[in-house]
């Protein structure tokens, strides 16, 4: 069983002019496709060959020889679960049940934003910042490189991408206007509110 690479669950022009067709070309149809295609050939013939993405996440964590494996692997799950996270007309406070629990684990939504943002824009180097849940407990992280919630056991609601080829077409160096506009205008708060349940 090979891994696919995820269909865009909107049209690569659909979230300009926040995120362009441009950058979804190469973000989308080069890199992420290349983790997918690298991680097919570094499975095959292994006993990670058939096992689910999750599976062969959570194996290879352990095992430092697999760190390629990993790194690969990792970067499939974070950007399926990125491209979920967007859609067009989204973003703005949240509503449903994720809008209470973020209430109650950060005082405001006003205060959510600006530490979502603080842990994206402070991310050295290339990463992703999550919203995850940690037992019970709403928490704001970020992690470097291809690493992901779920190799800690934590369970993954929200992510931005911050690696530069995510916003460089768009916004150059000015990764802080990038997480701006992803928080105000592109997150999918249905799909938030659908990996609390």
């Amino acid at each position: 069983m090979a891994i696919n690479l995820s269909e865009l669950p909107y049209a690569k022009d659909a979230l300009a002019p926040y995120i362009s067709a441009n950058t979804l070309e190469f973000h989308y149809g080069k890199h992420h496709k290349t983790y997918v295609d690298n991680l097919n050939k570094l499975i095959a013939g292994t006993d990670l060959e058939g096992k689910t993405l999750e599976e062969i996440i959570i194996n290879a964590a352990k095992d430092p020889a697999k760190a390629g494996t990993f790194n690969n692997a990792a970067q499939v799950w974070n950007h399926s679960f990125y491209w979920k996270c967007l859609k067009p007309q989204g973003g703005g406070a949240p509503t449903g049940a994720v809008a209470a629990k973020i209430n109650a684990a950060f005082g405001s939504y006003d205060k959510f934003v600006e530490e979502l943002k603080n842990a994206g824009a402070t991310q050295f180097g290339s990463g992703w910042a999550w919203l995850v849940l940690d037992g019970n407990d709403l928490k704001i992280t970020k992690t470097p490189n291809a690493d992901t919630p779920l190799a800690h056991g934590r369970k993954a609601l929200l992510t931005i991408d911050v690696w530069e080829h995510a916003y460089y077409l768009d916004y150059q160096n000015r990764r802080p206007d990038y997480l701006t506009a992803v928080i105000q205008n592109l997150i999918n708060w249905d799909f938030v509110n659908a990996n609390l349940g």
